[in-house]
């Protein structure tokens, strides 16, 4: 199919594209990377009449580091931050899920303020941000505001974005020292989208968790921060009874979907087993942990 008829700008200053959706409202969608978009409107579940095209404003994309937090422009493609040596040298589990988006071609357009105003529940940007407690910078008609990712994604494809405004800058705190991470993702194949994905990162003490944050994705209307789990394990040995214990409690601790084609009680296996994979990674090199590769 072909999309609807629109009208299409291109907007040259962030001010034009404000004044734009300020004018046309609901009747305007701002487009990105285009690879969520497109596919809705050729599809016909988005018709919207007026297109605002971002591509002209470099000052949305680009990584930087300012006073200690991680500084991503709204515009920045998902291969830049996956091959950014920035990225990887201080929020290396943002550069991790950002290598298994799609495939070449779909990293190469899609952008992570597409992603999260998308706010697909099986995206792993909105996961990330969510579990690493990044914060959106958003910018409308009434100046700038800051929020949380876990209040900015509200249910599947809804945010906290109003129609007038545009995601500017995702901010992400720096990983701690000696900070281990992983991420396990699940799809039917390869570029799918995730049935379920793991996010895990940790700070041992010796062989004890010091730090232990957990993100699930998949699974609900948005991603899920187990924060509440990784709290009652704080202090313990990080050894492969505990990373079974974590495990299990995770999987006792979410409510999946539950679809004809995908059991809920098949996304809770598989989240066990994606999270108990995560965990062995976090873990490998202490005592206990046996036949996994240290990461991070």
């Amino acid at each position: 199919m072909k999309p609807a008829a629109f009208s299409y700008h291109r907007p040259r200053t962030l001010d034009d594209a404000l004044s734009l959706l300020a004018l046309h409202g609901l009747d305007a969608k701002v487009i990105a990377g285009g690879q969520s978009l497109a596919p809705m409107m050729n599809m016909r579940f988005a018709q919207p009449a007026h297109l605002i095209d971002l591509n002209a404003l470099p000052q949305l994309a680009g990584v930087t580091l300012e006073a200690g937090t991680l500084v991503i422009g709204a515009m920045t493609r998902h291969h830049e931050i996956a091959t950014s040596i920035i990225v990887r040298a201080v929020c290396p589990l943002l550069a991790e899920a950002a290598a298994t988006i799609g495939h070449y071609a779909i990293r190469q357009r899609g952008t992570l303020g597409g992603s999260l105003a998308h706010a697909d529940p099986a995206a792993q940007l909105p996961l990330i941000a969510s579990t690493l407690g990044a914060r959106i910078e958003i910018v409308g008609p009434d100046g700038s505001r800051e929020v949380p990712a876990a209040q900015f994604l509200i249910a599947v494809m809804t945010t906290d974005l109003a129609s007038e405004e545009i995601i500017r800058a995702v901010r992400f705190p720096v990983a701690a020292p000696l900070e281990r991470h992983a991420f396990e993702v699940f799809s039917r194949r390869h570029g799918d989208f995730a049935i379920a994905a793991c996010a895990v990162t940790a700070v041992l003490a010796g062989d004890t968790f010091s730090s232990l944050r957990i993100g699930v994705g998949g699974v609900a209307d948005v991603p899920l921060v187990l924060d509440d789990v990784a709290a009652g394990f704080l202090g313990e040995t990080a050894d492969a009874r505990t990373v079974v214990r974590i495990a299990n409690a995770v999987a006792g601790a979410i409510e999946p979907y539950d679809q004809a084609e995908i059991s809920a009680a098949y996304r809770r296996d598989l989240v066990k087993a994606l999270m108990t994979r995560a965990l062995q990674r976090v873990t490998a090199g202490i005592a206990g942990i046996a036949g996994t590769e240290q990461h991070g």
